[in-house]
């Protein structure tokens, strides 16, 4: 008979996304997913089937936490301008306050292995499509109201802010001085 689980799935990933958030994957070793979820060897490849399906778990993990936060400040109340302003800002903020400078998670994977793998270049792809998607809603109210004045079509000028805002998230990382990230995002919006 086997022995039930003795340990919270939920929080083993979000140990887990942390700790390649924070390293990368390929500085992420065996051990040290070991150490940071407080499983064996054997049971981190038992209960997940190895570094690269633990991985693909942690990029969910992340697109259930952080791009869904992304999306709530899409989808708040205000003005489209504001909603993109506060979707930015928080970004700016959120890179800034992290002590280590680890940036975003996916943006990271994007960069670091999402070329590699099909499969997590898939998962990446489709939390940047997601993000797109709500961003090209804003836009599409934003110009429905007269807010906006973009001629362009929605899906164009939301893919510009969408790589303004992924460009902030790189940028943070080098650049702390939060007023040219501000700037960044002033003149993004002022283009709109």
């Amino acid at each position: 008979m086997a022995r039930p689980r003795e340990f919270d799935e939920d929080r083993v990933v979000t140990a887990a996304m942390e700790t390649f958030w924070r390293h990368g994957y390929e500085g992420t070793s065996t051990r040290a997913l070991c150490d940071s979820t407080g499983l064996g060897p054997s049971s981190l490849y038992n209960t997940f089937g190895g570094k690269r399906q633990l991985y693909l778990r942690a990029l969910r993990r992340y697109y259930e936490t952080s791009t869904a936060e992304q999306i709530e400040i899409l989808r708040g109340a205000g003005l489209a301008k504001e909603r993109l302003r506060d979707m930015m800002i928080h970004a700016v903020d959120a890179d800034l306050d992290e002590p280590d400078g680890r940036g975003c998670f996916a943006i990271n994977t994007a960069v670091e292995i999402g070329g590699l793998d099909p499969e997590v270049k898939e998962a990446v792809r489709s939390t940047f499509d997601r993000v797109e998607g709500e961003l090209c809603a804003v836009v599409t109210a934003g110009v429905r109201t007269g807010e906006l004045r973009s001629t362009g079509d929605p899906l164009t000028v939301a893919r510009r802010v969408q790589s303004t805002y992924y460009g902030l998230r790189v940028l943070a990382r080098v650049q702390d001085d939060r007023r040219v990230l501000v700037d960044i995002v002033e003149s993004t919006l002022a283009g709109l």
